[in-house]
């Protein structure tokens, strides 16, 4: 990226140079290249198989690229000086369920290095940074499953770190427990930690991220904020639903071709420029077809509506 040429390599988070890794005869990651600012909260999106998992553990160290390079605040990824420098999330709990949160997080800030006072003082602002002081003696195996989630992020930041890695934190939490993980992250942000955040709820990703990148079979296809990656793709243009009464004849439906329609049945989905004179001339060429329309919707360019653009999936396939 050019903004990212004016800093001091040792200063950014991650710099991903032509990462390539295969799996027998699948390609998980295809010439990945990505760099990430300091204190960016980079959101990464792409179906499921798409090579999200495999960018995380590899930035973590967790997986070695076939090919290519990956720093962490200018160190080789796997590194001790990179794991010093980085917090990691999984998709899995990683938890002890035998030992109590207060256990979990004192073992965690061990196998980082911790003791003493600085331990003691680790665990204690983790427990307060998850809501969980009054839980801190009961097994973590009794805990709901979103405080579960919330001590798991602890654990991964038992040590302060500068990165923080976040694969699909709020994988089956309730809704309260998923604000809470929110807060958590909106303290790191304030902190200054820099931050990779995958999901498959794309409005996590609006709220959450400064910047997206979409990944697809092992590729960065797109970056940007929200903003820029609608201008680049769907653009401004709002979207038209239609929900017809009837069946679209034939000669509606070739009249409907220079307006890029797309029909699935009994509905049609339109890009409009100008809304109010758009739909009014579509009203009127329905209406002379004798075709009723039941619903009108109309609503902006959205994330998913880039993401379908892009990848022509469903975020969850």
């Amino acid at each position: 990226m050019s903004e990212a040429q004016a800093v001091d390599p040792a200063m950014l988070p991650v710099d991903i140079r032509d990462v390539s890794k295969k799996f027998a005869a699948r390609q998980a990651l295809d010439g990945i290249r990505l760099t990430m600012q300091p204190g960016e909260s980079l959101g990464l999106l792409g179906p499921n198989g798409a090579g999200k998992s495999t960018l995380i553990r590899a930035i973590a160290g967790l997986r070695r690229p076939d090919s290519g390079e990956i720093r962490v605040f200018g160190h080789p990824a796997g590194g001790a000086q990179a794991k010093a420098c980085l917090g990691y999330v999984p998709q899995e709990l990683a938890l002890y369920p035998i030992l109590s949160p207060r256990e979990n997080l004192l073992a965690f800030g061990r196998y980082q290095g911790l003791r003493g006072a600085a331990l003691e003082a680790a665990v204690e602002r983790g427990l307060r940074w998850t809501g969980l002081e009054e839980r801190r003696n009961d097994k973590s195996g009794s805990l709901s499953g979103g405080m579960r989630r919330r001590l798991n992020m602890a654990a991964g930041a038992i040590h302060d770190p500068r990165l923080f890695l976040l694969d699909e934190p709020t994988v089956g939490v309730d809704p309260q427990s998923r604000e809470r993980i929110y807060d958590m992250i909106g303290e790191m942000r304030q902190q200054g930690v820099s931050l990779i955040y995958t999901s498959h709820y794309m409005e996590e990703v609006e709220r959450l991220c400064d910047r997206i990148a979409i990944i697809d079979h092992g590729r960065i296809i797109a970056s940007g904020t929200r903003q820029e990656l609608v201008s680049q793709t769907v653009g401004e243009r709002q979207m038209l639903q239609m929900d017809c009464g009837a069946p679209l004849p034939p000669p509606l439906q070739e009249r409907l071709a220079p307006w890029s329609a797309m029909v699935e049945g009994q509905c049609v989905r339109v890009a409009v420029e100008k809304p109010a004179d758009d739909m009014r001339a579509l009203l009127d060429l329905f209406h002379a077809h004798q075709v009723p329309v039941r619903n009108l919707n109309l609503s902006s360019p959205t994330l998913e509506s880039v993401f379908l653009h892009l990848t022509g999936k469903e975020l969850r396939e």
